[in-house]
């Protein structure tokens, strides 16, 4: 059997080879890794052309049939994650080219991760993690803010949006949901107080967590006429995706500090480039799209990723993506 060429996409901390073991088909592939993401199409052809299969760590490297039209030789993309929107999933199979995916894993970094990200921001924790390392005379500089008792909105009330209600309510916290399409029913179901429009959620939260899928019809699901309605003491939490808020509108609320702060998991653009005006805010806890991650998850997602091309050179796929 010939061997066949790999390469492995964004693979920025080099995990794909230290959480699975490859040894099994390692005789019938050629592997290069890549730790650095490229956005430009043309130096992706150029990276990419002559591979056959594709890693793609989640949805950090985009593949719109324009992409996939200019790799003559690619036969599977193995994605982790049981679904990935930056794969044109439709125009792929119109090629014969398998999407395969991942399934399962760690059960809940990312609820792990919004609570970290949420409690850190709002008590301040990197800014007095800062300041003692810095040896700042000035001992406590920022006044934490309480949860118990304040409202946390939730913009979306899906698996992680009902698990991230339940943890608030253990701090004491009242908890509302909106989304385009929830119903009184189903935010009852969860346990939540059903608003019935955007705006009375955001006026009413003292933290606004989204977690709500991007498309289409939710790219900017806050815009500047939103962020407005917050009030000056709010802050806002973004772990699911960048594009859901309006980056332009996003940073001049919080370059004038007409709310109180904000943690982000998700940017318009990832890696977030050196010179992103994020980067110097004072008012903001940034963290690199680790939401997923946990060494937990990683094995899984690299291990089955192994399944899934093995069985692709056996003839027999799995975990196809449609």
């Amino acid at each position: 059997m010939s061997v066949l060429r790999v390469a492995i996409c964004d693979d920025y901390q080099q995990v794909a080879f230290k959480f699975a073991d490859w040894s099994s088909i390692a005789d019938r592939l050629s592997i290069d890794v890549f730790t650095e993401t490229i956005a430009d199409e043309d130096l992706l052809v150029k990276r990419l052309a002559e591979y056959d299969i594709i890693c793609a760590m989640r949805e950090r490297t985009k593949f719109p049939a324009s992409l996939m039209d200019r790799l003559p030789k690619l036969r599977l993309i193995a994605t982790t994650g049981a679904r990935n929107f930056a794969i044109d999933t439709k125009h792929a199979k119109s090629k014969g080219i398998a999407v395969s995916g991942t399934e399962g894993g760690a059960p809940n970094p990312t609820l792990e991760h919004i609570w970290t990200l949420l409690l850190a921001t709002v008590r301040h924790v990197v800014t007095e993690d800062a300041n003692i390392k810095a040896r700042n005379p000035q001992w406590q500089t920022v006044i934490p803010f309480g949860l118990a008792g304040q409202t946390l909105g939730l913009i979306g009330l899906g698996r992680l949006g009902t698990q991230t209600a339940k943890v608030a309510k253990v701090f004491g916290m009242r908890v509302i949901a909106w989304s385009p399409h929830l119903t009184p029913e189903r935010a009852a179901e969860a346990g939540v107080e059903f608003i019935a429009t955007k705006a009375e959620l955001l006026r009413e939260s003292d933290v606004v967590s989204l977690h709500i899928v991007l498309a289409e019809s939710t790219r900017h699901i806050l815009k500047a006429a939103d962020l407005a309605l917050l009030k000056p003491t709010a802050y806002l939490i973004n772990t699911s995706r960048g594009p859901l808020i309006d980056e332009d509108a996003l940073l001049a609320v919080l370059k004038a500090k007409s709310i109180a702060g904000g943690g982000f998991d998700v940017y318009d653009q990832e890696p977030l480039p050196l010179d992103h005006p994020f980067r110097d805010l004072d008012n903001v806890t940034l963290s690199p799209h680790n939401g997923y991650v946990s060494h937990t998850s990683y094995k899984a997602l690299w291990e089955q990723t192994v399944e899934n091309i093995a069985a692709f050179l056996d003839g027999k796929a799995i975990r196809i993506l449609d």
